[in-house]
């Protein structure tokens, strides 16, 4: 970008900041001047060694709202031009593996729109590819599917970010292009993400746009923008994008902070009338699109802090009404040991099952009507009922079921394992297994998995051959020593 001089000698329009409130500040003058627009100050007086820009945000009839990305003091009576241009940010290869700011801190092959337009439905494709996490119970109990925009909600500390990290090293092991956008983040939880990509080595597949919590509001409030501009970059390249925004509820409350000094007129929980529309128009970007003869896809999982487990906060009410549903990590659940804590009862997937073969939709309605008999025995229980010796073995299979689900190491599992196991369990394989002899099976089946490439094959070839849970049961159960065979040795 030019200095001060050359943009006002190129418009020859001047204006003056007549009113400085910490990120946004009023301009008088400028006439011409447009929504969106860029507009640089002449703050190079020696003190400062750049000219400083802002974006126009709205116009009234005497001033222009300019939010600041600085948090440099702009004094009133500072000298400001129009620069014809919009917010964008310097996208390449180069980035893979690096930890960028919003607004670009290299020199990319392009410059990219930070605010763009969603595409339209002839631009669109239907969701019909499968996104695999690598985390048991979502993959079968709320598969996703790419292109799918997954709303993760939960408490603090309740492991949703683990999750997310596991999501995105199974993606980026696949050759999905991950984004991870830190919004407002703590230098050390960006840190710990860097250091997780660095210890997985799949810095060649992901990129983190970070904005920290001390940066300016409009800094942090164009970052996931900005993000989003990144994975647009790589799906226009062809290639399939994973993109985290990390969190909306900060977001959110940064755009408040905006919003407030601008006067604007103040809603529920003192948010903005147009938030709901500042998130949609963020999402509304991800989805499947059409690209000459094949299909690439931006998948979402924004993030969404609750409050004591309450998810009808206004943010949160608001992103589940644009998402595609939502995983939502139960804070009773996590005190309890579960990790993932995430409920089945209260996750929704409302596309990803059509993205999956007929046996994943299959145990997907098996697990949800099992874990509701469940439920109800174990009030039966509590009433001092008597337990039959069919319900002790359903019990005891729930018990297994739980330790299937349970990954509280951050390891991931494929998702034809995660089929053959819970097919295992079904064919009564490990019938009269405490949990800890079956967590050292399912171990041993992960282990097997991942080294050997006959037992690998003969897992896929047989989940792919089987339509329905019922004939995966049938073909594990005919021959058990497919499971223990491949077992017996280390």
């Amino acid at each position: 970008m030019k200095d001060f001089n050359y943009y006002l000698n190129k418009f020859g329009e001047i204006g003056f900041i007549e009113e400085s409130l910490s990120s946004v500040v009023y301009v008088e003058g400028l006439p011409e001047v447009r929504p969106g627009e860029l507009v640089i100050f002449e703050t190079n007086d020696g003190d400062s060694k750049i000219d400083h820009v802002g974006q126009v945000l709205s116009l009234t009839v005497e001033y222009a709202e300019v939010l600041l990305f600085t948090n440099e003091q702009i004094n009133v009576g500072t000298k400001v031009a129009r620069t014809g241009e919009t917010l964008t940010m310097p996208v390449g290869e180069e980035m893979m593996g690096k930890t960028i700011v919003p607004l670009g801190s290299m020199v990319g092959e392009e410059l990219k729109q930070i605010d763009t337009t969603p595409s339209g439905l002839s631009a669109r494709s239907a969701v019909n590819k499968p996104l695999v996490t690598g985390v048991t119970i979502v993959d079968l109990v709320v598969p996703l599917g790419k292109g799918q925009r997954e709303l993760i909600i939960g408490d603090g500390k309740t492991g949703k970010t683990m999750f997310l990290l596991q999501t995105m090293l199974t993606q980026a092991l696949s050759g999905t292009i991950c984004i991870y956008a830190a919004v407002g983040k703590r230098q050390q939880d960006t840190k710990k993400v860097e250091e997780f990509i660095k210890k997985n080595k799949i810095e060649k597949s992901c990129v983190i746009i970070a904005s920290d919590a001390a940066d300016p509001a409009g800094l942090v409030y164009v970052t996931p923008y900005a993000a989003m501009s990144v994975a647009e970059y790589f799906r226009d390249l062809g290639r399939d994008v994973l993109i985290i925004l990390d969190d909306l509820t900060t977001h959110a409350r940064y755009y408040r902070e905006i919003s407030l000094l601008l006067r604007r007129f103040p809603g529920r929980d003192a948010y903005p009338g147009d938030i709901f529309y500042a998130h949609s128009r963020l999402l509304e970007r991800g989805g499947c699109f059409k690209l000459g003869n094949k299909e690439v896809s931006i998948s979402c999982l924004p993030v969404a802090e609750s409050k004591l487990g309450d998810l009808s906060g206004f943010i949160q009410t608001n992103l589940m009404a644009i998402t595609d549903g939502h995983i939502y990590f139960d804070r009773d659940l996590f005190n309890k040991g579960y990790r993932p804590a995430v409920s089945p009862y209260l996750s929704v997937t409302r596309v990803g099952r059509q993205a999956h073969i007929d046996i994943v939709r299959d145990i997907s309605r098996e697990i949800s009507s099992f874990l509701v008999s469940q439920t109800r025995m174990r009030q039966h229980i509590r009433f001092g009922a008597e337990l039959g010796e069919e319900v002790q073995q359903k019990l005891a299979l729930g018990e297994q079921v739980s330790v299937l689900f349970d990954q509280t190491v951050a390891y991931i599992v494929p998702l034809e394992a995660s089929i053959f196991m819970f097919g295992a369990l079904w064919a009564d394989i490990w019938k009269g297994f405490d949990k800890e002899a079956t967590k050292s099976e399912i171990v041993k089946v992960i282990s097997r998995y991942n080294k050997e490439k006959s037992f690998r094959d003969m897992v896929i070839k047989l989940v792919n051959e089987s339509k329905t849970l019922s004939e995966l049961k049938t073909k594990i159960a005919s021959n058990p020593e497919m499971v223990k065979a491949n077992l017996s040795h280390e």
